[in-house]
């Protein structure tokens, strides 16, 4: 991930070693938005894929041909799956989310936990109207909920079930989107670059508040699952400059 497309936040001559960023696919049998004829100018698509190749070279346009994608793999076994509905998605309850981590609250998280099991969703949604070609993350109210959930459990992104695409399937929830049908699931850039930045600042201050082996490699691991390198000048300069979760 040498090559820098995007470049969030600093002066660009000062960002380069700090972040890096290439665009990966979304293999279009997520089902999540409805599929588009062409990609809108000046939007990223990401993968869900697990990739520990870090193969990330792919075209940034849809005119260029792309390498086939893998789809996610299944669940991780053992994982927490967290089951919503429609009366629960409505009511923006988080109790099915307490009731099956077993989280009573963020500050009652033992994160070792979480990091070898991890954490999934099940959506049992029913549309009001059956003709409806929306997917789950283009419901405004799916995604409220989720606003909720994040707003209250804002490291949650890294005990999710990355392997299975749980990751990119969250992201899509928070971050601006639309569809490709060559390249799957294609997010607004500057709203993918605030996202992930956002939660390497807290997922790393939490892991390591949490006493978290290798917080660094853990950050970078999530950000590199969104198509983001972050190097350790950027984990440097947050170390300098120290402050507590609220």
């Amino acid at each position: 991930m040498a090559d820098t497309c995007i470049k969030p936040f600093l002066p660009l001559s000062s960002l380069s070693p700090l972040i890096s960023c290439k665009p990966i696919s979304l293999p279009s049998s997520c089902n999540f938005p409805n599929f588009s004829p062409t990609r809108p100018r000046g939007l990223v698509s990401v993968s869900v894929a697990f990739n520990p190749s870090g193969n990330f070279d792919i075209p940034m346009f849809e005119e260029e041909e792309s390498p086939q994608v893998k789809p996610p793999l299944p669940p991780t076994e053992g994982r927490f799956d967290v089951v919503i509905d429609n009366d629960v998605i409505r009511r923006l309850d988080l109790s099915p989310f307490h009731s099956s981590t077993g989280m009573a609250s963020p500050l009652s998280v033992e994160p070792k936990d979480f990091l070898e099991r991890t954490i999934g969703f099940t959506i049992n949604y029913t549309k009001e109207d059956p003709y409806d070609m929306r997917e789950l993350s283009e419901y405004p109210d799916i995604r409220l909920w989720f606003v909720r959930l994040d707003s209250t459990y804002p490291w949650l992104p890294v005990l999710l079930d990355w392997r299975a695409g749980e990751l990119a399937r969250y992201a899509a929830m928070l971050v601006p989107h639309q569809m490709s049908a060559r390249m799957g699931v294609v997010f607004n850039p500057e709203a993918l670059e605030l996202f992930v930045m956002k939660k390497v600042f807290i997922v790393y201050l939490w892991l390591k508040e949490q006493n978290v082996p290798k917080p660094r490699l853990k950050t970078c691991d999530m950000a590199r699952m969104l198509g983001f390198g972050i190097g350790d000048e950027l984990f440097d300069l947050i170390d300098d400059n120290p402050h507590s979760l609220p």
